[in-house]
């Protein structure tokens, strides 16, 4: 039999009232008693039924994501594993509602979150890109008792508690080292250059993958030349133009690495510059489009990560912070996939 609340107050030496006020983190509870409670909690094995106490409190969990107002359709495709893990885990008490926001302005985020009310917000899943900013307003969001998670965008937590599940997404190192090994392979010992092309630069995802890709490039391919990163800020015109001038001054091109989660705009631009003769093409992210890409052969091979993992993980996390528990860690580590037009 599991050890009951009955069983804790009698090992611990105090009322069933007590044993409540401190498993439900309520005042007026004597720092010792906190602690004799805690230690008999450990002694006896005793796990507590979350379940069955939100049941009787009528206790709910109410979850935001924040993410930007751009981002086409894997964007898309966020929103709507959203909608779909509201209907998964509705019987759990737990709901996510959806905030956008210009992600180009730290400021506004920040405020943003400011204005966050720990009565009506448990917790925030924050897709940013990382700023001072918006890492001192989430630290600040926790002190008033709102449980945050970067989510595929990260911010790096102050000090040295960093923890796995503080960040919802793949390791965007490793991301780009497995875009170099690809077009370091594929290229199969062909010269050139390889052009990088990216939203921004600022995002630490975006970062990451080009530090992961370099090195892969550099220590085991030298004969290819990697180029700086192009950013497109998601805008037609600006790519068209920049692709335009770039493969004009450098037409022995071989590789193109789309680093960014939205790879639409800068491929179609890719696409038409390169109809005269193919170039190899690898990308990030599964969506309709890219899709579309890998089975016509525009794109050679796309590196992703399960958006509906991503929003169950970070409805788990921070339903886990809510209840202080622990993550299972296994569970919530998003892999990268690699996938081809025969394995789609």
């Amino acid at each position: 039999m599991r050890p009951t609340t009955k069983d804790l107050a009698k090992a611990a030496g105090v009322s069933l009232a007590t044993v409540d006020r401190v498993l439900n983190d309520r005042t007026g509870v004597r720092e010792d008693t906190v602690r004799r409670v805690s230690e008999a909690i450990e002694k006896i094995g005793f796990l507590r039924n979350i379940s069955a106490a939100n049941l009787a409190r009528s206790k709910s969990y109410r979850f935001l994501f924040l993410l930007p107002r751009s981002g086409d359709q894997f964007l898309a495709e966020v929103l709507a594993k959203i909608s779909e893990a509201n209907s998964a885990f509705g019987s759990e008490a737990m709901r996510a509602e959806v905030a956008q926001i210009h992600e180009s302005d730290p400021h506004q985020i920040a405020n943003f979150l400011e204005s966050l009310n720990p009565d009506t917000v448990d917790g925030v899943a924050i897709m940013a890109p990382e700023s001072p900013q918006v890492r001192d307003a989430k630290l600040r969001l926790e002190q008033r008792g709102i449980e945050t998670v970067s989510f595929i965008s990260g911010q790096i937590r102050a000090g040295a508690d960093l923890a796995a599940e503080d960040f919802i997404g793949i390791d965007n190192h490793a991301a780009g080292a497995t875009a170099g090994r690809l077009m370091g392979r594929f290229l199969d010992r062909k010269p050139g250059k390889v052009l990088v092309i990216a939203e921004t630069m600022h995002a630490r995802d975006s970062l990451e993958r080009r530090l992961g890709f370099d090195e892969v490039i550099g220590a085991d391919y030298p004969y290819l030349t990697v180029l700086p990163s192009l950013e497109t800020h998601g805008e037609a015109e600006r790519t068209d133009r920049i692709l335009s001038a770039t493969f004009a001054r450098n037409p022995d091109i071989a590789g193109v690495y789309i680093l960014s989660s939205e790879a639409r705009v800068p491929l179609q631009s890719v696409t038409q510059l390169t109809q005269a003769g193919h170039r190899l093409v690898i990308a990030h992210e599964r969506t309709p489009f890219t899709e579309a890409a890998l089975l016509s052969r525009q794109i050679d091979a796309l590196i992703t990560q399960d958006p509906g993992h991503l929003v169950r993980s970070a409805l788990r996390i921070l339903r886990a912070r809510c209840d202080r528990r622990e993550v299972l860690a296994s569970q919530e580590k998003i892999r990268i996939e690699i996938l081809f037009a025969e394995n789609l």
